[in-house]
């Protein structure tokens, strides 16, 4: 299936899910297979973010875990639970996109910050599908942010890596997963 392939040739694997813990079992096994926090994009409202990801609930940890070294926190932060908490609590208030009302953590990020008031959706819309997604899943995603779920993506290095982590994501109730299936 090439139609999974944006400009430069890459694949990209997106899915939405409902809650944090299922989002961060996707961004953990990601991490578990050698992706950085530069490769993964995390996309959110506000308003989820301060529903899973509020200062109250980042919790530390004796793990020792250097994931965050530097992350833009001035180095790392120890062993703070979660994949996708600890990169939040690492970037702050610095992953909210001025005038798109978004979350955005990896490569996506600077895309975004470009848009400026370009609005939600022609800013969300036009960075995934400029990554490779179809426009018409874009929009699904656009509306998945808006009603609270969490979109994950990543190019994968491999068609192995997707058809890996397109499994694990099914196990961890990913909805609307693109590509569906690989040829």
């Amino acid at each position: 299936m090439n139609n999974d392939l944006d400009n430069d040739g890459k694949r990209i694997l997106v899915g939405l899910f409902d809650d944090k813990e299922n989002a961060e079992e996707a961004y953990r096994t990601l991490r578990d297979a050698g992706y950085t926090r530069d490769e993964i994009n995390v996309v959110m409202n506000p308003e989820t973010k301060e529903k899973y990801y509020n200062d109250d609930q980042v919790v530390e940890t004796d793990t020792g875990n250097k994931a965050l070294e530097g992350a833009g926190a001035g180095g790392t932060i120890g062993g703070v639970v979660g994949g996708i908490g600890a990169a939040v609590a690492a970037l702050g208030s610095n992953l909210i996109i001025p005038g798109l009302g978004l979350v955005v953590l990896g490569p996506l990020a600077a895309g975004l910050a470009g848009f400026g008031a370009g609005g939600l959706t022609g800013g969300i819309i036009g960075a995934l599908v400029g990554a490779g997604t179809p426009k018409e899943k874009a929009e699904v995603y656009h509306r998945g942010v808006e009603n609270g779920k969490i979109l994950i993506s990543v190019h994968p290095h491999s068609n192995e890596d997707i058809i890996n982590f397109r499994n694990s994501w099914h196990e961890h109730n990913a909805q609307e997963v693109y590509p569906a299936a690989t040829a």
